[in-house]
């Protein structure tokens, strides 16, 4: 009787590794069947109410509504925040320190009155809290909202102007301390129109250095968080996965990005409503 012969190992080996790559080919094509995709363009200031309204919906921010301290410190984009927050108007200019105009021309904020920062303890406002006595209060698993001015996407890290001396250094020297130390939530809500286009950490150390400067002298802060942009804002409300394919436009597109965004087509469907709604949001300075 003739025996019978097996192939050697190393060709088992390879035939299974063959069927093996056929199935996961097999199976990403089926996935791709079901997954759709659109394309939309959304302005600087859309990007921020986005941004906005995914924030509130975050587990965390949900957790410390509930059982803790949230703090939404001073900026354009955390004026968007605050409204979602409260549910309620906060007039543009009231809610901002640090400004960045045009060199020459454009438009300016007028201001009649300034709201501090927003102070909430177990969701209830604290209107005679300060931001010094708030971040004394911090513990884990508390929430600190602050702004940024650069973005350095594929690092996760931002970084925040300083225009105020030692030793406040600005709203970032007084809560960035305490938030480290307390292993607070730091969330930072940042439109991708703040990427910068070079090494971030180059960069603070560039703007840190005692050198003689012409001009304006600010500093920069680094710092790192949640960092919560247009991308991380569509995940959060409609759960699809996104990419920023192109940036800038025209006729008020200008700073706008287009995002391509994939998904279940129930979830395409829910981030082109979503969008769709925040669409037509005026300027901030208008």
């Amino acid at each position: 009787m003739a025996r019978l012969k097996f192939p050697p190992i190393p060709i088992l080996a390879v035939f299974f590794l063959l069927a093996l790559a056929m199935a996961m080919v097999v199976s990403a094509q089926s996935s791709d069947n079901n997954i759709m995709q659109a394309q939309k363009v959304l302005t600087v200031s859309e990007g921020k109410r986005l941004i906005a309204k995914a924030i509130v919906q975050m587990p965390i921010v949900q957790e410390a509504m509930k059982n803790g301290l949230v703090i939404v410190t001073k900026g354009t984009t955390t004026t968007y925040v605050a409204q979602e927050i409260l549910n309620t108007d906060v007039p543009h200019g009231s809610f901002v320190l640090g400004r960045v105009y045009p060199e020459k021309g454009g438009n300016r904020l007028k201001t009649d009155k300034r709201i501090n920062e927003v102070i909430l303890v177990n969701g209830k406002q604290q209107g005679d809290l300060s931001l010094d006595e708030a971040v004394k209060m911090l513990k884990p698993g508390d929430v600190v909202i602050k702004g940024a001015n650069a973005l350095d996407y594929e690092n996760k890290l931002a970084a925040g102007l300083i225009g105020s001396p030692y030793p406040s250094a600005g709203t970032s020297g007084i809560i960035i301390p305490p938030v480290i130390g307390t292993k607070a939530h730091l969330i930072i809500p940042i439109g991708l129109e703040k990427e910068i286009g070079s090494n971030l950490i180059e960069v603070v150390r560039a703007m840190q250095a005692p050198t003689a400067t012409i001009g304006d002298d600010l500093s920069i802060i680094l710092f790192t968080g949640n960092i919560v942009t247009e991308i991380e804002a569509l995940r959060t409300l409609a759960g699809v996965s996104a990419l920023h394919v192109s940036s800038g436009g025209i006729g008020g597109a200008e700073g706008s990005i287009r995002l391509l965004f994939r998904g279940s087509e129930q979830q395409v469907r829910k981030a082109l409503e979503i969008i769709e709604d925040i669409q037509g949001e005026p300027p901030f300075v208008h």
